[in-house]
């Protein structure tokens, strides 16, 4: 979702760069197959497709269960959302990801970055995220750990490095 012109220039730019880590995500696994993004090359057992499953929980859990409050449910409601693998079908899983993502987006556009979340994070003790700019920082901290993750893998899953806009 593009940046709405009722946006402040912060707004814009949290969004740019969270928009920019997630289309990273998505372009450093462009062309690899189905076996490959369910391919594990790491012991602690995770693979491409699951760490993606997993960014998707991730919007999920910031932007509607914590910000919002509530959350429609996921598509698999029996799925353990820690593990870091997946089953699921590929389309299904990288549609999910791009459904949290723009709803986080939505939700950027319509709120001021000042907006107290409805819900809370666990136990959160440190208040690491008291409004909504709090969150925003957090997924883009939380994708970009990730990305070096994904590109760590692609290179042993096939030797292609450098992929992604950055």
């Amino acid at each position: 979702m593009a940046p709405t012109s009722t946006m402040t220039a912060e707004a814009v730019a949290l969004q740019h760069y969270l928009d920019a880590q997630r289309a990273s995500a998505l372009m450093i696994l462009d062309g690899l197959t189905d076996e490959q993004l369910r391919t594990s090359v790491l012991p602690s057992g995770w693979t491409p497709l699951g760490l993606i499953k997993h960014l998707g929980y991730a919007e999920h859990h910031w932007f509607q269960r914590v910000f919002r409050g509530t959350a429609a449910d996921v598509p698999w409601p029996d799925d353990d959302e820690e593990l870091m693998t997946s089953a699921h079908p590929v389309a299904e899983v990288f549609a999910f990801y791009r459904e949290q993502c723009e709803r986080g987006n939505a939700l950027l556009a319509t709120t001021p970055l000042d907006a107290k979340p409805a819900g809370r994070h666990g136990s959160d003790p440190d208040d690491e995220v008291a409004d909504l700019r709090g969150i925003v920082l957090h997924m883009i901290e939380e994708t970009a750990r990730h990305l070096g993750h994904l590109d760590a893998a692609r290179e042993l899953l096939d030797g292609r490095t450098g992929l992604g806009p950055r």
